[in-house]
């Protein structure tokens, strides 16, 4: 459910668990370890170089008719879903049927299973069941693992939510590769930059330990914003109340 801003994705295909070197940032660093063999091979996708923006000015991400069509299409999943629609348009009106899924449900247990059915009605039900049987385990029964890294999610930077983004993407996608796919997998959102790394074939860690959900509001959120404004950290020490 994690939408990159820009076009160009990162690929790394180890045999091995990842053992990538942690970022800065306390919610990237990966907390599952791997063995400590050196990786024998490593690809590197891109898309075609973009020419530098002007000075002082950053680049612009242009979504094609491709990007178009699949947002509009797991946009009407989710409506289906919520039983509701925003009236603005493109991603602003996306947030806003994201918002409405984090208010509808009751728990942060019963959005992240909303979220599931709605990645699940993205896919023919047989296309799913072959999915998870051509992906049998490899390599004495352990996946190869493989990380994909997204240098800025557009959904957590338009969402400005710690809270949309744990219930609504990272935990139910976790679990949908996971009970429909097949395939273990850890995503590490960075909540500075806004770049998230998925780690395929890494189980994630129990949910008490996910350093993820111990984050405190994003200073952009609107509505920790108003909470400060009254005087109020939200939840116990300051972490964000919708996880």
């Amino acid at each position: 459910m994690a939408t990159p801003t820009t076009s160009r994705l990162h690929h790394y295909l180890l045999p091995a668990l990842p053992s990538r070197p942690p970022r800065t940032s306390s919610s990237s660093a990966p907390s599952v370890q791997g063995p400590s063999r050196r990786p024998t091979s490593r690809l590197y996708c891109s898309s075609p170089p973009v020419g530098a923006p002007p000075s002082g000015k950053g680049g612009e991400y242009r979504p094609s008719l491709a990007d178009d069509f699949l947002l509009a299409f797991f946009r009407a999943k989710m409506v289906e879903e919520v039983g509701w629609d925003s009236q603005k348009p493109g991603y602003e009106g996306l947030i806003e049927v994201a918002n409405r899924l984090m208010i509808k449900g009751k728990s942060a247990s019963e959005t992240e299973q909303s979220a599931v059915r709605v990645l699940q009605a993205l896919f023919p039900p047989l296309l799913l069941v072959l999915f998870k049987a051509l992906l049998a385990p490899i390599a004495n029964g352990q996946l190869a693992s493989m990380m994909v890294f997204v240098e800025k999610c557009k959904y957590l930077e338009e969402s400005k939510c710690l809270g949309i983004c744990i219930n609504t993407c990272k935990l139910p996608t976790q679990t949908f590769f996971k009970d429909h796919m097949g395939v273990d997998l850890y995503m590490e959102p960075n909540f500075e930059d806004y770049s998230c790394q998925f780690n395929f074939g890494v189980p994630p860690p129990p949910i008490d330990t996910d350093k993820a959900l111990k984050e405190p509001c994003l200073d952009i959120c609107t509505n920790a914003r108003r909470r400060r404004e009254l005087g109020s950290s939200g939840g116990p020490d300051g972490l964000c109340p919708q996880v």
